[in-house]
């Protein structure tokens, strides 16, 4: 026993190590196959691999897996990249939004209108139902008034659908302040009308007929009244000149200036959008990368060596640091003084790249000229008697400018390039242009018209100008009026325009009156006079 004893610690210890030895293994086991075990699943399921945080734990997956996960796909022509599902979707928010907004409008305007119009229909009708026993017979003054009502309802049913009914021009932002007054105008009106018919004539069940058709009569009245309150407020009040708007498109400084009556500044904008699309040429980035490329080769042929050496490795504050910031600082300042003396002689370079381009222009069009009045010299029009030849012989103006087009397309191509107006201008625009010009008899001079001098913007294809949505940005409310010094910017994806108003000044005129016959003159003769 004693022996045993003294034996037994040693059996013991080595027991212990085999069992944590055995311990050990296992938990290997068992990490091992959670890993397997995770990742078979991912494997099966496409889901990000999950890591154990213990033996024998199963560990709950990341909520942020689809940011923090990379996959991998193959490429398609009509793959859709976050960005563009995030722009396709606030694009069709912005439509269904337009959408439901204008329609509700239209629905609010139909109800009302049809509120109008009914009421003076029911004052006439609902006597005749309620207690036609008791009203009294309608002479000849009553059966008049009848008449008065129906033309008048025609007139105000005409000119509801001419001022109130046309067809929206653009979406915007606010509501318009003057309408919205008026449809709460007339809103209180017709209640209040209601109201008096309720308590004076439903409630009582009058037998005055004739003062039940006059009351309908002086209802219609006060209706045409109130249109015609419409047509001062909404189309005559902005007729008179009040003040003068500059706009300036912000990428080439085009400008123009307008003359606007008393709008607000959501008004004002459309009226400057819709002379915006007749009046400005077209927007060209093209002619704007010039500069940026000059500006950018000058920069990028600058370098600066450090003569001295690189400065060792320092701590954050250390001295080293410090000097590394100075040779920054001083790189930079020697970049600024190189650029502004190269700058000094890049107006030479400047002058010579203009004059070259002039020079390629004058040729290309030179070349375009003559190319466009040699091909149109073998078309002729033909007369009624000469159609009579073979069908084979004869082509329609479509056909006859496919026939032509050849002989100028290369000649035009090349101007278009050397005037970067190449994206403007599609093979087809063109095609149709040119048989355009020949079913009108029109010269060449007349079709090269368009491609040698820019035209407005509406000239060109709506893939090239229309934007899908201005932006308004304005310190002041959209719905003010125009005041002297507004500034408020109409925004879109390209570029932006710029409007500064200006108000018109008082003018004072004063009268001057000149007698006739105060128109005496003498003549002054000299010596040197050949008189």
């Amino acid at each position: 026993m004693e022996d045993f004893g003294m034996q037994s610690p040693t059996v013991m210890e080595a027991g212990d190590e085999v069992v944590e030895v055995l311990e050990v293994y296992k938990t290997v086991e068992e990490i091992q196959e959670v890993i397997v075990t995770t990742i078979e699943e991912d494997s099966n399921t496409n889901s990000p691999p999950v890591a154990s945080s213990g033996p024998g734990r199963k560990t709950s997956q990341d909520d942020n897996w689809g940011e923090t996960t990379t996959a991998v796909t193959g490429t398609s022509e009509h793959s859709l990249s976050q960005e563009d599902i995030v722009r396709i979707t606030k694009d069709l928010e912005d439509s269904v939004g337009l959408d439901c907004r204008r329609y509700f409008t239209l629905t609010l305007a139909v109800i009302m209108g049809l509120l109008v119009f009914l009421t003076p229909l029911a004052f006439l009708v609902l006597p005749h139902l309620l207690w036609p026993e008791k009203l009294q017979s309608c002479g000849t003054a009553c059966e008049g008034l009848f008449i008065s009502v129906a033309f008048k309802l025609l007139i105000l049913l005409l000119a509801v659908w001419a001022l109130f009914f046309r067809p929206p021009r653009a979406g915007l932002p606010r509501v318009i302040v003057f309408r919205a007054l008026l449809a709460v105008l007339v809103l209180l009106f017709v209640v209040s009308y209601w109201l008096f018919y309720g308590v004076r004539i439903l409630d009582s069940q009058d037998e005055n007929y004739q003062g039940i058709v006059q009351y309908a009569v002086s209802l219609v009245d006060a209706l045409l009244f109130i249109h015609y309150l419409a047509i001062v407020l909404l189309e005559l009040r902005q007729l008179q000149p009040c003040f003068s708007v500059c706009v300036t498109r912000s990428t080439d400084g085009e400008m123009k200036h307008y003359n606007l009556g008393q709008l607000s500044i959501q008004r004002a904008a459309l009226a400057i959008l819709e002379h915006y699309y007749c009046d400005f040429p077209v927007h060209n980035p093209a002619l704007l990368s010039a500069s940026k490329s000059r500006a950018a080769k000058h920069l990028a042929g600058l370098k600066v060596y450090n003569v001295d050496g690189e400065f060792p490795a320092a701590p954050a504050e250390g001295p080293g640091n410090n000097a590394a910031a100075g040779l920054a600082h001083s790189q930079s300042r020697a970049m600024i003084a190189a650029a502004a003396r190269r700058r000094d002689t890049s107006h030479n370079e400047l002058y010579y790249e203009e004059a070259e381009h002039e020079r390629r222009v004058r040729k290309r069009r030179a070349r375009l000229v003559v190319a466009v009045e040699e091909a149109f010299t073998h078309i002729k029009r033909m007369q009624e008697e000469e159609q009579k030849k073979a069908p084979g012989d004869v082509m329609d103006p479509r056909e006859a400018a496919q026939a032509i087009f050849p002989s100028m397309a290369r000649a035009l191509q090349k101007y278009l390039r050397t005037t970067k107006q190449q994206h403007c201008h599609s093979m087809e625009s063109i095609q149709q242009h040119l048989a355009f010009c020949i079913t009108n008899n029109m010269t060449p001079k007349a079709f090269l018209e368009s491609y040698l001098t820019p035209g407005p913007t509406l000239q060109y294809s709506r893939d090239h100008w229309l934007a899908r949505q201005w932006t308004l940005i304005s310190e002041a409310s959209v719905t003010s009026g125009l005041k002297d010094g507004t500034v408020f910017l109409l925004k879109c994806v390209d570029f932006s325009l710029v409007v500064t108003s200006k108000k018109i000044p008082y003018i004072q005129m004063t009268e001057e009156y000149i007698d006739p016959k105060s128109h005496k003159f003498v003549l002054r003769l000299q010596s040197e006079t050949s008189v």
